[in-house]
């Protein structure tokens, strides 16, 4: 069987629109998963025992349910209760981002919990409040030990994107789909939707690298 490359020529520009789609999900969703991370990863640890509790529920159900769940009830449960139909689009944006929110929350956890409890006294002395002394002190170190991590949940997310076609989103993933429907090239559009995706994976994880050797410099400096 020969490898049709007139067919990869002329499914590339539609599978590369469907990678821009892609990128597009997912770093909104590794965006805001980073700031409901970061307020739930803060919640895991605070004083409050309510905030705690509410904060564990939310990462152990998010955590312990399949994403491709997650997508369902909120494209097709969640509009049975409001009434109101979703988008696909949105439906994969907050799926994805609360989603990676849990994820994040006990990088972020793990990270401020690595902070020598002596900083936290330190400011305390200084007069800050605990919220301060997160906020100014501990929260900016812990960012710099959670990059490699973030970046591993980034390429997770990139890839776990293509379960949104389940829903009829056009990403990546999906744009196969319709292109092998449409011209049973199944051994070459595959083929070319992986080497897309280890293209866009390795981009992140040279970025994350890039990252993370500028913030040691900066440390040492």
């Amino acid at each position: 069987m020969s490898f049709n490359t007139d067919l990869v020529v002329s499914a590339l520009p539609l599978l590369l629109m469907g990678a821009l789609v892609t990128v597009k999900i997912t770093a909104i969703s590794v965006g805001l998963g980073i700031v409901i991370g970061l307020f739930v990863g803060i919640a895991r640890i605070a004083r409050s025992r309510v905030l705690r509790v509410l904060a564990a529920i939310y990462v152990d159900f998010l955590r312990g349910t399949p994403l491709l769940v997650q997508i369902f009830l909120i494209y097709f449960a969640l509009p049975i209760v409001t009434g109101q139909r979703m988008d696909p689009f949105v439906a994969a944006i907050v799926s994805c981002s609360i989603n990676s929110g849990a994820y994040v929350a006990e990088i972020f956890r793990a990270g401020i919990q690595s902070i020598d409890a002596g900083q936290m006294e330190a400011g305390r002395s200084l007069g800050m409040t605990w919220a301060q002394t997160m906020r100014y002190i501990i929260v900016p170190q812990a960012f710099k030990r959670v990059i490699p991590p973030l970046g591993n949940e980034f390429i997770a997310l990139l890839k776990d994107s293509s379960l949104v076609s389940v829903i009829g989103f056009e990403e990546l993933t999906r744009r196969g789909q319709l292109i092998i429907a449409r011209t049973y090239g199944s051994m070459e559009i595959w083929t070319c939707v992986a080497l897309i995706y280890l293209v866009m994976t390795l981009a992140i994880s040279r970025l994350v690298a890039y990252l993370e050797r500028r913030y040691k410099v900066d440390d040492h400096r």
